[in-house]
């Protein structure tokens, strides 16, 4: 026993000094473990058994007396508890058992979160915690990709009803909400000024660790798909911490990562590319894998917001195979080629799977249409189109024009009994009849689309600003206003960046910018995008 002795003797002066990675560095967890642990672990197993719980706890009070106030360090009832749990973590985890090992980890970084709490002394355990949170979401997410080890609490949630199925929790999903309780003790820091930082400009108190803790949880949530609780953790941090910028820049990056994944994933494009362009930006240059990941979202966003990357970024190393996969789509963008961009997103081309796995391939297939459509509208009228004459006539574009450009590039090509329709393939031979609908008249073979469509389709253009001008019906045009000073074609058919761009909000929701006043004193109210008064 004069080993845990040491070992406790050496822990009670770490703490009289305050020295957090020290005490990191001396509570270690993973294998290969050092000789003397493995001393400690036979100690351990020989004189506090399990039976013998209580003893190790007295023996830890012993050798761990708890501060007084006068004192400049020492231990904490909640931190005995802890290296208690820690000690007992070290006896039994048998790391070939990974989810029971997963399990006993747990609770020992709540244990650890416990001792967190404590105001004077709770920031020397928060070097300790991220070190086990790291530990944590990497057992988590190899767990997760182990079925076979996991496949009883599948089961288990398998068995319950309908919502609790829906809503139950899952191993990643429950390691990740732990940590996200030592994020709360980081966020609620009191410590300091009310600005959170130092004299020095830094981080105060347990506040540096908001993002080392707040991307461990966002990896997680991001593994499990779990946006509402990612939402849980962008809110809070908005709330509560002093702005990014404070941050190392590793932390700053990732954050931004998983912010613009976030926004990207709830279809706010433009405050997406806003975080993605700032973490490509801040990410070295080294960080291939990290920037490729970031590049990804960034081009996809910037596509969906009609503006395209250069060759320049796409002979980057950190865009290898990205030319051929988005280059091919941003050219069907640009021609308005309807029938090669639904082929090109269709779930049969060979990119599919990729843009699958990387969660993308929805949104630029349901974003870009309206885009592809602009295109061709242009293209028509450049080529058919009335750009006005001296009888003051505004420039026009016939939708029957549009109709019969869009038709002929549409089109429909017949492979081996297999029909090709709007960039899919239909089954001319197939005489299945869903139940249901049987006797049913067979719907009429129409056109791909109609002029009525077309009309819808200019008109929606028209609400979205990207097209200026107005419709008249009784003659099916469209038709330019505001031409006169400028060319027919730049008025009519404005720039798509510039539009989103003019209609976004510069501030990104989740991204904390600025120092934060103090609560007494002055405040600043930001009233971006705000309407005149008496707008409706």
């Amino acid at each position: 026993m004069a080993t845990i002795d040491q070992f406790l003797s050496e822990i009670n002066q770490i703490l009289r000094s305050k020295n957090g990675p020290k005490l990191c560095d001396y509570l270690v967890l993973e294998p290969p473990l050092p000789p003397l642990y493995n001393v400690i672990v036979n100690e351990l197993r020989q004189n506090f058994p399990i039976s013998k719980q209580d003893a190790l706890e007295a023996q830890c009070r012993k050798r761990l007396p708890e501060y007084d106030e006068g004192d400049v360090g020492g231990s904490w009832r909640s931190f005995i508890s802890f290296l208690v749990q820690y000690f007992v973590f070290l006896r039994d985890v048998n790391v070939e058992q990974l989810l029971e090992t997963h399990d006993i980890l747990k609770a020992l970084l709540q244990s650890c979160t416990l001792a967190l709490s404590d105001a004077t002394m709770g920031i020397v355990v928060l070097p300790t915690i991220i070190s086990f949170s790291r530990t944590l979401a990497r057992l988590a997410i190899g767990l997760d990709k182990r079925p076979d080890l996991i496949a009883h609490l599948t089961h288990m949630g398998a068995g319950m009803g309908g919502e609790d199925i829906a809503e139950r929790v899952t191993l990643v999903e429950s390691s990740a909400n732990v940590i996200r309780e030592a994020l709360k003790k980081c966020l609620s820091e009191k410590a300091g000024n009310a600005t959170g930082l130092d004299v020095n400009g830094r981080p105060d108190g347990r506040r540096i660790g908001i993002y080392l803790l707040g991307n461990i949880c966002l990896k997680l949530f991001f593994h499990c798909r779990k946006l509402r609780s990612a939402e849980f953790v962008f809110n809070s941090i908005n709330q509560n911490s002093p702005p990014l910028f404070h941050f190392a820049a590793a932390q700053r990056v990732t954050y931004l990562y998983y912010l613009g994944r976030y926004h990207f994933a709830n279809n706010h494009f433009f405050r997406a590319q806003s975080a993605l362009q700032a973490a490509y930006d801040q990410c070295h240059r080294e960080a291939v894998k990290q920037r490729r990941s970031i590049l990804v979202y960034l081009i996809t966003s910037n596509i969906i917001l009609g503006r395209f990357p250069s060759l320049q970024v796409l002979t980057r190393p950190e865009a290898e195979r990205l030319q051929e996969i988005f280059l091919p789509i941003c050219q069907a963008i640009k021609k308005g080629d309807l029938a090669t961009f639904r082929s090109l997103l269709d779930m049969d081309h060979p990119n599919a799977a990729w843009l699958l796995k990387k969660r993308v391939l929805l949104q630029l297939r349901n974003r870009c249409e309206v885009l592809v459509w602009r295109s061709l509208a242009r293209r028509t009228f450049v080529l058919s189109g009335f750009t006005g004459d001296a009888t003051r006539k505004a420039p026009s574009l016939s939708l029957e024009a549009l109709l019969t450009l869009a038709l002929y590039l549409e089109g429909r090509v017949s492979v081996g009994g297999a029909e090709v329709h709007n960039g899919h393939p239909k089954n001319v031979h197939n005489d299945y009849v869903d139940p249901d609908l049987d006797g049913e008249a067979d719907p009429e073979d129409n056109e791909v689309v109609s002029v009525g469509e077309i009309e819808s389709i200019v008109a929606s253009l028209i609400h979205q600003d990207l097209l200026h001008g107005y419709l008249s019906h009784r003659y099916f045009r469209f038709v330019i206003t505001g031409a006169k000073a400028k060319a027919a074609v730049e008025v009519g058919f404005p720039n798509v960046w510039s539009v989103f761009q003019a209609a976004a909000d510069a501030e990104v929701p989740g991204w904390v910018k600025e120092d934060r006043a103090p609560a007494d004193g002055p405040r600043v109210i930001k009233i971006t995008g705000a309407r005149p008064a008496g707008a409706v």
